[in-house]
């Protein structure tokens, strides 16, 4: 009797699972077996090669490019600052709109939308076998003061996006597929990197200091997320915690936020690793006094004590001999902040990070001894020098980092491996999920600036590749 053959016409998403059954069982076989002759004669493909096909019926589906950029803008108008710039901080106003819009989007979208104490979204399709942990992809959407339009948008808006397209193809997933918006991956307000994600991995130590956080204002972490909607009684912010293993992958992209893709011409980054980040906060406290009247020899200026601190974090990044090694005092204050008035307190937020945690860790020691030597020298008090976050290195799952070069290579889209120096979400969903960063290019590298900026090309490219790889790890 003949065999029966699949129609090309067949929708994507059932010959993506059929493919995906048999590959299952061609493992196990000899290459004589006559089980597989029979699987391809009626397939009417080979399965012992990768089916090309499919990629190829993928990368000629049709982003809309228009409609995302148009949600690009219209996310940047919920801003507290004119365009081009966007400031969107925590819990604000403009904040909690932008929330709003998303979660409308992905309600559009078809997904089903939840939310948890402090404010991650979830937007989730189910797959075909929901009770397996789910893929899941995202990023954040709130922005520093003056900041850009695309940081950790294109990561929420071009996730949906991606999933339009898997469901205009046909493709159904067999594991869920779940796209999150991380609450404050900035840490404009409360001075704590990636709040949300870091909640999620299940930091414990995170957990007790937000019970006493407060902002510039004075007003506590909880007030606030009550404040937008969130955290409310009985609070319980373990619930956010996540079990290691609760999402079988998770995949960010996002923009550079550097250069090198731009300079170089090529189209997508695969991350394989994120830089170790760090936070240290320090106080000096001098004696302070009128401008005019206290003689040089006599002062004890807590100003020049931090001017000399900021130097000294210079000096140390640069004697650590690798290029990976950086340091920036990102906050200098100084009080009472007066023309004629000798510096009587001073208040530095230090941020350093390398690929290497031991080599970062030396030069904070470094920093904490110069901090100690410059207040004795100066004859002021060093009143706090406290180090707000000290994080490991996070390196890229294998088999999401195959997936994401697989996706590449059926795209024809030129790609490298390389290494993320800034701080994303996905340091900390590492520690609960195999995890991988998709970056695109950005104008000059410019970020957190008004001037950000990734063409529709260049993101429709990225929206390809995550979709091709979400598809990919949604069917293991």
């Amino acid at each position: 009797m003949r065999l029966l053959r699949l129609s090309p016409s067949l929708p994507l998403g059932f010959l993506l699972l059929f493919l995906s059954s048999v590959s299952a069982v061609l493992a196990r076989a000899e290459e004589e077996d006559p089980t597989i002759r029979t699987m391809e004669e009626f397939s009417g493909y080979p399965l012992r090669e990768s089916p090309s096909w499919v990629a190829d019926s993928l990368s000629s589906l049709s982003v809309e490019s228009e409609n995302l950029q148009k949600q690009i803008d219209e996310l940047a108008s919920f801003s507290d600052t004119p365009a081009p710039s966007v400031t969107r901080v925590l819990y604000t106003d403009k904040d909690v709109m932008a929330r709003r819009y998303v979660k409308n989007s992905m309600g559009l979208a078809g997904l089903s939308v939840r939310e948890d104490a402090v404010g991650n979204i979830f937007g989730r399709w189910d797959g075909l076998e929901p009770e397996l942990p789910a893929v899941a992809t995202g990023s954040h959407m709130d922005a520093i003061p003056y900041s850009g339009k695309y940081d950790g948008v294109v990561g929420v808006l071009g996730a949906m996006e991606a999933i339009k397209v898997l469901r205009r193809s046909g493709f159904k997933p067999k594991r869920s597929l779940e796209i999150i918006v991380f609450t404050s991956e900035e840490p404009t307000r409360f001075g704590i990197s990636c709040l949300g994600s870091r909640l999620m991995a299940g930091s414990k130590a995170l957990l007790k200091e937000l019970e006493t956080t407060v902002d510039s204002q004075n007003t506590s972490f909880l007030d606030a997320a009550k404040y937008a909607g969130y955290a409310q009684d009985p609070v319980d912010l373990t619930s956010v915690f996540l079990k290691k293993g609760a999402y079988a992958g998770f995949v960010e992209l996002h923009i550079e936020q550097g250069p090198i893709l731009e300079e170089e011409g090529v189209s997508i980054g695969i991350v394989t690793a994120i830089a170790a980040p760090a936070s240290i906060k320090v106080d000096f406290e001098g004696s302070g006094g009128h401008a005019g009247a206290v003689l040089m020899p006599y002062r004890n200026d807590a100003g020049l004590a931090a001017a000399e601190l900021a130097l000294a974090v210079e000096k140390h990044v640069l004697q650590s001999g690798s290029i990976d090694t950086v340091g920036t005092v990102g906050i200098l204050q100084l009080h009472p902040g007066a023309i004629n008035s000798i510096p009587s307190k001073s208040h530095l937020e230090i941020d350093t990070r390398d690929i290497d945690e031991e080599r970062r860790n030396v030069v904070m020691e470094k920093i904490h001894q110069s901090a100690i030597r410059i207040a004795r020298d100066r004859g002021v008090k060093l009143a706090e020098f406290k180090i707000v976050n000290q994080d490991p290195p996070a390196l890229s799952d294998e088999s999401v980092i195959r997936a994401m070069e697989s996706a590449s290579k059926d795209l024809k889209l030129s790609h490298k491996l390389m290494i993320s120096r800034a701080y994303h979400d996905s340091l900390f969903m590492a520690r609960v999920s195999p995890m991988g960063m998709i970056f695109i290019p950005c104008y000059k590298g410019y970020s957190h600036k008004p001037e950000e900026h990734s063409s529709i090309q260049d993101i429709t490219n990225g929206v390809k590749v995550l979709a091709l790889t979400l598809a990919k790890l949604s069917l293991k």
